[in-house]
C-alpha cells in the first residue's frame, strides 16, 4: 500500500461543502475527545474552529508537554551545492535561473562544519540542491561522515532516492531525513514541477516511506503552504504523517509548515496562509499528530516565532543560511533559495526560548556504537 492510495480516496471529496456545513457544535465534540479521525482533524482545520484558538491552544499545550516537556530542540541548515536539474516555479535554484552555482569541496564543508560547531549546535540538517550528477552518492556520504565527526545529528533534505541509497547514507552517519512533499494536489503539482527528475509526483510521495523502511532515526514531511489550497494541503499532510506513524513504530515522524518566502524569480502565491490561520493549523496538527515533532524555521519572523513556542511547536531552526556555505566566509553567501525572516544567531534564539519558559536543547540524543 502507498500514501498514494489515501490520496486518492479524496479525490471527488467535496472539501468545501464539508466545511460548510462544520459548526461551532461539531469543534466543540472534537476538542472533547483523545484520539482524533481524519474527519475530526478536518473539522479543528475548518473555518469553523477558528473561533476556538484559546481552547485549542491550551490543549495543544498541554499534550505537547506531556510528550516532550518544555523543551525546544534548536538545528541548523548547511548547503552545500544549489545545481539543481529541476524547473519549479517557486524555487529561487531553479535550473532556468541566471544564479552563480555553486558546490562545497569537503575541505569547504570542513570548514562550515567548524564555524556552525563554535555555536554550539549538535543537529545539523544537510541540504543540496536536485542534481545527481553534480552531488552524487559517493560525495553525500563523504560528507555526512565529515559532519558526523562534530555533530551528533546529520539529517538531510536532498532528491528523493531510492531505499538501498538511504541505507548507505544512514550507515555514513545520516540519522534523519526530511522531504517535503510541497504540494499534494497533484494537479497543481504538474502545474508547479515543470522539468526534471521532480516532475515524477509519486516518486516523491513514496520517498519518506523509503527512508523509514531504510531506518532512519526520523523523517519528517510537510507541504509548502501557498501552492495549493491550504486547508486540504494541511489535512494531507496530516494524513501523511499518521500513515507513516502507523506503520513504522521506531521511526520519529515530524511535520513542517514552510510558508512561500520570497525567492529568485518572484513566485507569487495563489493561497497564502495568514499568521492566524497558521496557528490554528499547528494546533491542530498537535491535536491529531499529539507525538509528532513539529518544526517552525527561520521562514517566520522572529517575534511570531516565539509566540508559537508554547502552541505546540519542538523544533526551531536557527542563525539560518539559504545560500550555499556562508558560515564560515559569512561575505561570501551566494543567491539563497528563498529568503528568511529570523535573521537572529543561534544564541539570541536560545535566549528566546529560554524567555518563553522552556528550555533550548542542542542535542538530545547519541547513535549507540
Amino acid at each position: 500500500m502507498s500514501f498514494n492510495e489515501i490520496i486518492a480516496r479524496y479525490r471527488n471529496f467535496d472539501f468545501d461543502g464539508f466545511f460548510a456545513q462544520t459548526g461551532p457544535r461539531d469543534v466543540e465534540r472534537v476538542l472533547a475527545k483523545d484520539r482524533l479521525s481524519a474527519p475530526d482533524f478536518l473539522v479543528l482545520l475548518s473555518p469553523a474552529a477558528a473561533g476556538f484558538l484559546e481552547p485549542m491552544a491550551r490543549k495543544a499545550r498541554q499534550l505537547t508537554v506531556q510528550h516532550f516537556g518544555r523543551t525546544i530542540q534548536m538545528f541548523i541548515p548547511l548547503y552545500i551545492s544549489n545545481y539543481c536539474s529541476n524547473q519549479c516555479v517557486y524555487c529561487g535554484f531553479a535550473r532556468t535561473h541566471a544564479i552563480a552555482r555553486r558546490k562545497l569541496s569537503l575541505a569547504q564543508i570542513g570548514d562550515e562544519a567548524r564555524a556552525i560547531a563554535a555555536t554550539g549546535m549538535q543537529h545539523i540538517l544537510l541540504l543540496t540542491g536536485e542534481a545527481r550528477e553534480i552531488t552524487p552518492l559517493d560525495y553525500l556520504a563523504a560528507a555526512i561522515a565529515l559532519l558526523k565527526t562534530r555533530f551528533a545529528s546529520v539529517a538531510i533534505e536532498m532528491f528523493p532516492m531510492e531505499e538501498e541509497e538511504y541505507v548507505r547514507l544512514k550507515e555514513a552517519g545520516a540519522d534523519g531525513l526530511t522531504l517535503y512533499q510541497e504540494v499534494y494536489d497533484p494537479d497543481i503539482y504538474r502545474q508547479v514541477h515543470l522539468a526534471g527528475r521532480k516532475t515524477d509526483y509519486r516518486y516523491r510521495l513514496d520517498a519518506p516511506e523509503r527512508g523509514a523502511r531504510a531506518g532512519f532515526r526520523a523523517v519528517n514531511i510537510g507541504a509548502l503552504l501557498g501552492l495549493g489550497d491550504i486547508r486540504r494541503e494541511v489535512f494531507f499532510s496530516g494524513l501523511h504523517a499518521r500513515y507513516l506513524d502507523d506503520r513504522y513504530l521506531h521511526t520519529e515522524v515530524g511535520l513542517a509548515l514552510p510558508r512561500l518566502n520570497p525567492a529568485e524569480g518572484n513566485y507569487r502565491s495563489a493561497h497564502p496562509a495568514e499568521d492566524r490561520t497558521f496557528v490554528q493549523f499547528l494546533m491542530a496538527l498537535r491535536l491529531f499528530q499529539p507525538r509528532a515533532a513539529l518544526t517552525v524555521s527561520t521562514r517566520e519572523r522572529a517575534g511570531f516565532r516565539d509566540r508559537l513556542i508554547p502552541l505546540g511547536v519542538t523544533r526551531f531552526s536557527a542563525a539560518s543560511c539559504t545560500g550555499v556555505g556562508g558560515y564560515a566566509m559569512p561575505a561570501r553567501r551566494s543567491t539563497p533559495q528563498f529568503e528568511i525572516a529570523d535573521e537572529r544567531s543561534v544564541a539570541e534564539v536560545a535566549r528566546a526560548i529560554i524567555a518563553q519558559g522552556y528550555q533550548p536543547v542542542y542535542k538530545d540524543w547519541d547513535r549507540i556504537q
